[in-house]
């Protein structure tokens, strides 16, 4: 006789335990956002908060009618694109490196560097990155004294130095996005595969790139997410130079004052990050033979 199955977690009485992360949840995002949608339909005043009965477009068709918002818009969505691939293609062989050592004390060595760069604060970070990219950093002052250039190299306060600084800091969560799914992956495929006849390159991309798939997108999307919605590498690496929407949201309201319309520019940051949310589950049903 077959044992009684154990009553599943989805029990009337058991969903109280799920009340304490949705108060969290409903205080502290959907009440914000809920108040950032209901401000940016609101006529755009300096230093005023409050809400009122008259809605409005006007913030929303001043973002996407003057060319410095809605450049801002592609700039931030350009940028956030290739550093997701380029995490990708710096993070897929280290994960699959970690993934693949049986080693137990190696695999624990790799884990605790990948692990160590995220315990130290971000702007430490950064500055850390200025100290070698700088006009008078490391790198430009070893070249200028090796005599390779004439002049420094424009490393920092561009478009390359706001991607090497947003790949620095969001490197560590594709390769974690990746890790598992990699040793999920049962090595008896990529086996079954070289005794066919397939060279080690055509078994890899054959069987482990295409089931490593959900483990790319889950690390892509959060790589998107990250670096779409960051405000102190731009500030810092592109020197208020490089505009994206999260610089346009504080120049907004805390220096101009004008809440509603840098709601408004929130508003457009977070519906695209749901676009990729959306594009992301469309990817991964096609990949996973619409299972997601």
């Amino acid at each position: 006789m077959a044992p009684a199955p154990r009553k599943a977690m989805s029990e009337p009485g058991l969903w109280w335990l799920c009340l304490p992360a949705a108060a969290v949840f409903v205080v502290f995002f959907v009440i914000p956002v809920a108040s950032l949608f209901g401000l940016s339909f609101n006529k755009s005043v300096a230093g005023v908060i409050s809400y009122s009965n008259e809605l409005t477009f006007d913030n929303f068709v001043r973002i996407f009618t003057r060319a410095t918002y809605y450049e801002a818009i592609l700039r931030s969505i350009w940028i956030a694109a290739v550093v997701s691939v380029t995490s990708l293609a710096f993070g897929y062989p280290l994960a699959y490196l970690i993934a693949k050592t049986t080693h137990p004390g190696r695999n624990t060595l790799l884990m605790i560097l990948v692990l160590s760069s995220m315990q130290l604060d971000m702007v430490i970070r950064l500055f850390g990155l200025m100290v070698l990219f700088g006009d008078n950093g490391l790198i430009n002052g070893f070249l200028l004294y090796l005599g390779l250039i004439s002049r420094p190299l424009p490393l920092m306060y561009n478009t390359f130095g706001v991607i090497v600084g947003l790949v620095q800091i969001t490197l560590p969560f594709m390769v974690l996005s990746l890790i598992g799914i990699i040793k999920a992956i049962h090595p008896s495929l990529e086996e079954a595969a070289r005794s066919l006849g397939a060279s080690r390159l055509q078994a890899f991309f054959s069987i482990v790139l295409p089931l490593s798939m959900p483990g790319i997108l889950a690390g892509a999307l959060l790589v998107f997410a990250l670096s779409i919605s960051s405000y102190v590498v731009p500030a810092l690496m592109g020197g208020w130079k490089v505009i994206v929407l999260p610089i346009h949201i504080y120049q907004q309201i805390a220096e101009v004052g004008r809440w509603q319309f840098g709601a408004a520019i929130a508003v457009v940051l977070f519906v695209t990050s749901v676009i990729a949310v959306a594009i992301y589950h469309q990817a991964a049903a096609r990949t996973s033979g619409g299972r997601t």
